[in-house]
């Protein structure tokens, strides 16, 4: 129960991170945060009991630098939605497709690289789409969230609380 996600705020309300509860319970505690949401339930001491928090608002602004997303399977399938790019079916068990193969001069970029399942992987080998006889569900481009960080697309499907606090 301690080890369950919160959404990190910062004092502007725009999302900065996620956190443990039990981090965000200690922020609380320090005068640190506040809490917006409480959605987890209660963390009991032998002398008093804590609301655990499922949003939290940081009392002081925290200046970040902006930072470019780094091109990694985790961001390639968060921003394909965990989906194939082929057929469309939703799962955990997917693979990094290059569109144009890297054999034939194409490029490892957001631009060229979809998540595919295992099965499509496969039947399209090392052509193109058109090749393959296979069209894509979605052209792939730059992730277009101008969150610092990504949160993780099972959250934002899951904490429903959280959806009024994030970029849509």
């Amino acid at each position: 129960m301690i080890n369950l996600p919160v959404l990190v705020l910062n004092q502007s309300c725009e999302p900065l991170t996620i956190c443990r509860a039990k981090r965000a319970v200690v922020l609380i505690y320090q005068g640190k945060a506040e809490m917006l949401e409480n959605g987890l339930g209660f963390i009991h001491t032998v002398s008093a009991s804590f609301e655990l928090p499922s949003v939290i608002r940081l009392a002081f602004m925290v200046k970040r630098p902006y930072r470019q997303k780094k091109l990694t399977r985790y961001e390639i399938f968060n921003r394909d939605k965990y989906t194939c790019q082929y057929c469309g079916k939703e799962t955990r068990q997917l693979t990094l497709d290059h569109i144009i193969p890297r054999y034939r001069g194409g490029q490892h970029t957001w631009e060229n690289v979809v998540s595919a399942c295992v099965l499509c992987n496969r039947r399209k080998a090392g052509r193109t789409p058109q090749e393959a006889g296979m069209k894509l569900i979605r052209k792939p481009a730059y992730p277009s969230d101008q969150l610092f960080f990504s949160i993780p697309y099972h959250y934002r499907q899951t904490r429903e609380e959280w959806h009024k606090y994030l970029l849509q």
